[in-house]
């Protein structure tokens, strides 16, 4: 009698090795989530002894392509573990819709995490920070503090704006914060003035030329601060300054002053 063309299927060494990989048992699927097979991988995730642990092992692995990953981010049971979804989030072969879906389960220094990851794509990496920011109001100070201290730039820059006196010092020091988001808090409509204080007394960013121009235009800075930058600032950036509506009113005779004084100087020279 000819051989039955489906037993015959049946027998096929791939077939054999993903009824294994379906039966193994903890010891052995260690070792099997390092195999080369898509096939025999599936078949892993078919097995009821594959734990966190193994799961996240196997999520480790950067040669993992993405319809394996689609495949742990259909499987329900695997999603319980933040762990899991963290992973899936950053792992560089994860589509890009499956890795925004999972960001917004995170917990917020898992999502600071993604922020902070080298490599993580740029819009994965912003969406994390969109919402650390929305999350910045409910929070409690500890976790606040925590985040001033080695939040991202953006987080940090919002942080800033909220002008908590906790904060302030901090936030101030992180090495993440850059020029663009202290002049971007500077230029909030209600910032508070306790920030524009703290900038202006800050021994990195009061020696930053475009943050002095910007406390200079700023309402809430002291008169001693202004005229104690003012001989650093260009004739040109002066002159723009003395424009009306820029600076408050009682500011203009300094700034005019000032410029006054500086051509007098290149006309002794």
């Amino acid at each position: 009698m000819p051989e039955n063309p489906s037993e015959r299927q049946k027998d096929r060494p791939q077939d054999r090795s993903q009824d294994r990989a379906r039966a193994a048992l903890p010891e052995e699927l260690a070792t099997l989530i390092h195999d080369p097979s898509p096939e025999v991988l599936r078949a892993v995730l078919d097995n009821p002894s594959l734990d966190e642990e193994l799961l996240c092992l196997l999520l480790q692995r950067r040669d993992l392509s993405s319809e394996m990953l689609e495949e742990v981010g259909r499987r329900r049971q695997f999603l319980k573990s933040q762990r899991v979804k963290r992973l899936l989030a950053l792992h560089p072969h994860t589509p890009r819709l499956i890795s925004l879906r999972f960001l917004r389960d995170l917990y917020l220094m898992d999502l600071v995490q993604v922020t902070l990851t080298p490599g993580v794509p740029a819009e994965l990496r912003r969406n994390a920070e969109d919402q650390v920011i929305a999350r910045l109001p409910q929070l409690p100070l500890g976790q606040k503090i925590t985040l001033a201290r080695r939040g991202p730039g953006r987080v940090a820059g919002a942080l800033l704006a909220e002008g908590h006196t906790n904060i302030l010092e901090v936030v101030l020091n992180n090495a993440n914060l850059t020029e663009a988001q202290v002049l971007k808090a500077l230029a909030r409509d209600k910032v508070t003035p306790n920030v524009v204080r703290g900038v202006s007394q800050h021994p990195k960013w009061s020696h930053t030329y475009n943050v002095r121009l910007a406390l200079v235009r700023h309402p809430a800075t002291s008169l001693s601060t202004v005229l104690s930058y003012l001989p650093e600032l260009t004739v040109s950036d002066l002159r723009e300054l003395v424009a009306p509506g820029i600076v408050r009113e009682a500011l203009r005779k300094y700034l005019q002053a000032e410029i006054h004084r500086r051509l007098q100087n290149r006309g002794r020279v």
